[in-house]
């Protein structure tokens, strides 16, 4: 018998001071059996510091190959913004930098290992990647905290992401990082 996905229910009190976007949400979100806990905090910190008009996750969750794991789009169906998560392989990012007008990547995997990947083939348009690292000690304290459902507060202030959960805030850093080396 094939594992169904976890839902989690997250009441999310978003302020990203950054993007001057203040927002209630009230998402719900499938966790794929093959998915770790971290990778779904990251794609809903995703979905969250990218809100925008016509943001949702993917239709066929993690699964999709073809498909961003986030996506903006416009209301004629025109990709805006392809938004992946973790390590994704370079060809899925050469395919998104030509399928999206941006294209925005957050990771907590090192920067050294994902340069080293990008080196060894040819991603088109590589220099225009968002590469948003996010601190894996911040994503191990915020997993320890992250129950099935629940209400928490995400603020992003001057690169400092700050996450309210049952009364105690965790704080980590989020930096734009770019794909090619410095």
């Amino acid at each position: 018998m094939a594992l169904t996905a976890t839902l989690y229910h997250l009441q999310i009190s978003l302020s990203d001071v950054d993007r001057n976007v203040y927002e209630e949400l009230d998402l719900r979100i499938a966790r794929h059996p093959s998915e770790s806990l971290r990778f779904m905090l990251t794609r809903t910190i995703a979905y969250c510091l990218s809100l925008a008009d016509g943001i949702a996750f993917s239709k066929d969750g993690i699964a999709s190959t073809d498909d961003p794991t986030i996506a903006v789009r416009d209301p004629t169906g025109v990709l805006l913004e392809w938004i992946d998560v973790g390590s994704p392989a370079t060809e899925r990012l050469h395919k998104a930098t030509k399928a999206a007008r941006q294209v925005s990547l957050f990771t907590s995997t090192p920067l050294t290992q994902l340069r080293r990947d990008a080196a060894n083939r040819a991603i088109h348009k590589a220099e225009t990647i968002a590469v948003w690292r996010l601190e894996p000690a911040f994503l191990d304290a915020l997993e320890a905290k992250i129950d099935r459902k629940g209400k928490l507060e995400l603020t992003r202030n001057d690169g400092q992401l700050y996450v309210t959960v049952g009364g105690e805030t965790l704080t980590g850093a989020i930096v734009r990082e770019s794909l090619l080396d410095a």
